[in-house]
């Protein structure tokens, strides 16, 4: 297909032709509709190489596919993004994280190869030792230098259960101080965070384990249990600790049935517990099902009415942040997901040259900050994050001036590469594909 792009004259930028309603991201792609279409219909895992300890996977594969095959096998992939329909193109080429990425950092962090196509039709491999600058550069690139055709990722034994801990903690600074702590110790097989006020949180580590108390186990993916932020909830409410084995692969999709509390806003009565054992098995309903069936009105009521926004910032500045999203949007509950920030070249990497620690901070929600605009208060907010030395994930609404854009993120080695690999004429750049006033 791109060869014959190249015959008839390279006339328009292309792009992939999923249609957008498909993505998990709310942002409607307007690009779609003028670029020429590259069909991509490559959803297979293709080999499990147990010596290596590689996965090598096509990039529509999601991850619910990827655990659904790999666990009867004895294993997973370090880092699993939490809804099922979120696939390895779209986490490789945007990015992914889990509460296990304060060991293993994003999901680009654990593939150790990519296979693309370019824009002169030429199929290569690049990996740390072969073609580095284009590996590098791939991860936050929104498909702007190829097409990712497969990906090598690493893998690590599964495990049946994950024993998590809840801990509740009052007072900003604690959270804080709390949060840091855990994220830092490796024993910690996964640490997170829910907070539910300025004030209030519980904070989650788990382990991986084979063995468990059965008195202790809580299938929490079954289609009746409550949405697991309640359940998590309740813990705050009682002002208790407390401690469960939860079957590993409920863990990794734990938000899954509510879309973290996405579903509460759409179905108000979802955690009902009549609704929940009647019609229970009913949901969630597929993002991209929401999409397709969506109104123009109802979008823009939801663009103006609603935030679904994960910024990340170094794990040193997270008291200041929580503080400014509380300010600034009013968005409860918060997800807090730390991660790892290695010092690799390409589009995201600490502003030193040390390895740090940071976090995902995830607002998903209607902001009850009364002078609420949607574009003023998140130009605010993503100033903030810039001065933090932060960046703003890219499935999100991004308001940025093309300046600010390159300001939070590095564009050396990418502009670098669209040079050298003739990308100008064949795909649009990362700003122009992602950002609103871009798009308008």
């Amino acid at each position: 297909q791109v060869r014959e792009w190249k015959k008839e004259g390279s006339k328009r930028y292309m792009c992939t032709g999923r249609p957008g309603w498909l993505t998990v991201s709310l942002r409607v792609g307007k690009y779609k509709k003028t670029h020429k279409n590259i069909m991509i219909n490559l959803m297979d895992v293709l080999e499990v190489d147990s010596e290596r300890q590689v996965v090598r996977v096509e990039p529509l594969v999601t991850m619910g596919q990827l655990t659904a095959y790999l666990n009867p096998m004895g294993w997973t992939v370090p880092v699993v993004p939490e809804l099922d329909d979120l696939t390895v193109g779209g986490l490789i080429m945007g990015t992914g994280i889990e509460s296990s990425s304060h060991i293993y950092g994003l999901f680009q962090h654990t593939c150790v190869a990519y296979e693309l196509v370019l824009a002169d039709g030429s199929l290569v491999r690049c990996s740390p030792t072969e073609n580095s600058d284009l590996f590098y550069a791939v991860p936050w690139s929104c498909g702007t230098l190829g097409f990712l055709v497969a990906a090598e990722i690493k893998m690590v034994p599964a495990k049946k259960y994950v024993k998590i801990h809840y801990q509740p903690v009052r007072g900003l600074q604690k959270i804080c101080e709390k949060f840091a702590e855990e994220s830092k110790k490796k024993e910690n097989s996964f640490v997170e965070g829910l907070v539910y006020s300025l004030d209030e949180a519980v904070i989650m580590t788990g382990v991986l384990t084979d063995e468990a108390e059965q008195s202790k186990v809580n299938r929490i993916g079954n289609y009746y249990k409550p949405w697991f932020f309640k359940h998590v909830e309740q813990y705050l409410k009682e002002d208790r600790t407390g401690t469960e084995y939860i079957p590993s692969r409920h863990y990794y999709h734990r938000h899954t049935r509510s879309i973290f509390w996405e579903l509460q806003d759409i179905i108000p009565f979802g955690n009902n517990p009549v609704f929940r054992y009647l019609f229970g098995w009913m949901v969630p309903p597929k993002i991209s099902l929401l999409k397709l069936t969506q109104g123009e009105a109802i979008r823009k009521l939801y663009e103006q009415h609603h935030v679904v926004q994960d910024m990340l910032v170094p794990m040193k500045s997270l008291e200041k942040s929580i503080q400014t999203f509380h300010d600034d949007l009013h968005v409860y509950p918060l997800w807090l997901c730390p991660f790892i920030l290695p010092n690799n070249p390409g589009m995201v990497h600490p502003k030193g040259d040390e390895t740090e620690l940071y976090v995902d901070i995830g607002a998903y929600g209607e902001p009850r900050r009364k002078q609420f605009e949607a574009r003023a208060s998140m130009r605010q907010m993503e100033k903030f994050v810039r001065s933090m030395h932060g960046f703003q994930m890219l499935y999100a609404d991004c308001y940025m001036t093309r300046e600010e854009f390159w300001d939070m993120f590095d564009g050396s080695l990418y502009h670098k590469l669209r040079e050298e690999m003739n990308c100008k004429d064949a795909f649009p750049e990362v700003y122009d594909k992602i950002c609103k006033a871009a798009r308008h």
